[in-house]
């Protein structure tokens, strides 16, 4: 291979590197920040940018120049709306920076779309651009025409308005972070405007005398245009998300290095084994399949480095210990394995054949843990019969001993709340009295399942305290992320009575009872942005999750109707909400007991979230009449 084969098979694979690493980004913006009119705007560029390389790839491949002809046609779709795609996104920009449009702007934006759609027509008729060119020329390419004059003024134009819209935003952008990422997604919008004009329309006869000169340009604005959309998609992969810098880091590296990374350098050396020769052709699908373990290998074992490299100081030992914290996680199934294992060294030192553990919680029995076949009894069964064990018989150890039918019960108690019982371990009675190594061995192996069940109460404790500083720390990173580009108008704006209207509260209502006793829909529901909620945390020393249920229960109990609760046709929407929230009972046993088919609980229980939702609207506007009042109240005594 001359120099010359070698450019033009490193341009093929650059191009081909190129529409995969393109195509990624758009993904990845579909995938996590949709939402963002700033990422949609990145997406449709990006997608441009896959039709234009695509299209160059598969026309520089295929023989026949009759297709090679239509793939070139079809490259040109991208370039006709890449000129009204940087416009959307610079408006998009702009108008994140608190300078939206007032109705002019985005005007202009749908003509530039329409003048596109316009040329878009052109091509099937050979106007905008003419038929193949092939001879006396380094490359193939469509002839020039007229109107392609046009297009191109039309183009540069376009890119012109865009970056003027680009630079209004950088100045209006305050924070050293927000210009910083600014100034990167201008760089990096460089890439596709510059990387997929066809220049060959305007500058063929100067590469045909020189192709040496116009290879190495082509290879040499490759591999910028590569870097630079990584760029520009890393600039915008900060917009429309409330993630924290290091998370947005980690997830696009990770994102680029597992897919146009590997899969680039996974084409380019199977590419590269089959050109080289007859003796390495062979081998191209082990290059294949050696390069892709080799590259996940290297990304494994060498991402827990560079993630470090972008955490500094306290928050790198945070994150060394959070992720031991996952490796090391002690869950249910955890405990149960190691109670499990607890059980049967028990029943072999005592010589018995069955053995039971049981955790509690708030609501009654958690799990039931038994060996050596079934304990005889359900969760219910213990959970209503366990509170009448009352005598104690006899101690081992430190370790009350109770007797409940053919059973020995040991209580398990919290150390740091000796009232709080964690659970309780039941040993079948033995045959024969304890000995001296028995005794010690049981009180060895009662301890290990007292540690068991303490470090879990322990840990479940620090769940609940995570999931109550959940909402807090989504709140701030919010308001953290939004204020990157236009922090005066978010940071001393408050929520306004336009984002109560009752369809939102009665979505947001319904999430948070539908995990009313526990999740996600309740630990961070936007409820909390409420100022009815925000006094009720005050009663609830701070804790999110139960001045979310206070309101709701509150505002269930003000639809409740006057009197003795009955099972009447004016009790049917308050039942509903008791009995399928509060108390968390089945559709169908809800259902049964209100004698009305599952299908027309639904539509009552709709009915009945809706009137709940504008209840808590009520308290809403009345907690806002008072704070106001109170505001001004204080504003007149210090007047004074």
């Amino acid at each position: 291979m001359n120099l010359l084969s070698i450019l033009q098979t490193l341009n093929q694979l650059l191009e081909a590197g190129i529409s995969i690493t393109a195509f990624s980004l758009l993904l990845y913006a579909l995938t996590f920040n949709l939402k963002d009119k700033v990422a949609r705007s990145s997406a449709f560029i990006m997608a441009c940018v896959v039709i234009v390389f695509v299209g160059e790839s598969v026309a520089g491949v295929v023989t026949n120049l009759a297709w090679v002809e239509r793939w070139y046609q079809i490259q040109w779709i991208g370039i006709i709306f890449l000129p009204s795609a940087y416009v959307l996104l610079s408006d998009a920009v702009l108008a994140t920076t608190g300078r939206p449009s007032r109705g002019r702007r985005t005007k202009l934006v749908k003509v530039t779309f329409v003048i596109s759609g316009i040329f878009l027509l052109t091509i099937p008729y050979y106007l905008l651009v003419g038929p193949l060119v092939t001879e006396n020329v380094v490359a193939p390419h469509l002839e020039r025409t007229n109107l392609t004059w046009v297009f191109s003024a039309f183009y540069i134009l376009s890119m012109i308005w865009a970056w003027i819209n680009f630079q209004r935003a950088y100045h209006r952008t305050r924070t050293r972070s927000g210009r910083r990422r600014m100034g990167y997604l201008i760089v990096g919008a460089l890439a596709p405007a510059l990387g997929s004009f066809p220049y060959l329309l305007f500058g063929s006869a100067f590469a045909s005398v020189h192709p040496y000169v116009f290879w190495l340009v082509a290879v040499a604005s490759n591999i910028l245009v590569s870097g630079l959309i990584i760029i520009m998609a890393y600039a915008v992969a900060f917009f429309g998300v409330s993630w924290p810098d290091r998370v947005v880091k980690r997830r696009l590296i990770k994102w680029v290095m597992r897919g146009p990374i590997t899969v680039s350098t996974v084409l380019a050396l199977t590419t590269l084994s089959r050109r080289i020769g007859e003796p390495l052709a062979v081998f191209a699908p082990v290059v294949m399949a050696g390069t892709f373990l080799l590259m996940q290998y290297v990304i494994t074992m060498f991402s827990p480095m560079w993630e470090r490299w972008f955490l500094f100081g306290e928050e790198k030992n945070n994150l060394a210990m959070v992720q031991n914290l996952e490796a090391r996680l002690f869950t249910t199934d955890d405990l149960k394995q190691l109670l499990e294992s607890v059980l049967a060294a028990i029943c072999d030192r005592l010589q018995v054949q069955k053995a039971f553990t049981a955790s509690f919680n708030k609501r009654g029995v958690d799990f039931l843990v038994s060996v050596g076949g079934p304990a005889g009894f359900d969760k219910e069964d213990l959970s209503q019969n366990i509170l009448a064990v009352a005598t104690a018989e006899d101690k081992i150890g430190q370790f009350e001993l109770f007797s409940w039918g053919e059973y020995w019960i040991i209580p398990v108690f919290s150390e740091a709340e000796p009232d709080d019982l964690l659970g309780l371990v039941g040993v079948e009675i033995p045959e024969e009295e304890f000995h001296g190594d028995q005794k010690e061995a049981f009180q060895i192996l009662i301890q290990r399942a007292y540690q068991a069940l303490e470090d879990r109460n322990f840990q479940q404790q620090i769940f609940t305290s995570i999931e109550d500083l959940t909402p807090q720390m989504n709140r701030i990173q919010s308001l953290r992320a939004a204020s990157r580009f236009d922090g005066t108008r978010v940071l001393t704006t408050a929520i306004n009575d336009s984002t109560l209207d009752e369809g939102t509260l009665t979505g947001w209502v319904r999430d948070a009872l539908s995990d009313y006793w526990g999740g996600p829909h309740l630990s961070e529901s936007p409820l909390l942005q409420l100022e009815v909620v925000q006094n009720a945390l005050e009663e609830h020393d701070g804790i999110s999750v139960k001045a979310i249920r206070s309101i709701l229960r509150e505002a269930i109990d003000k639809i409740r109707p006057e009197g003795t609760r009955r099972f009447t046709l004016d009790w049917v929407l308050y039942n509903i909400l008791e009995m399928k929230f509060l108390k968390g009972q089945k559709v169908r046993d809800v259902s049964k007991r209100l004698a009305m088919s599952e299908a027309n609980l639904y539509r009552k229980q709709k009915v009945a979230i809706e009137i709940v939702a504008k209840t808590i609207l009520e308290m809403e506007k009345q907690a806002r009449e008072e704070s106001n009042e109170s505001s001004s109240e204080n504003a007149k005594k210090m007047l004074q």
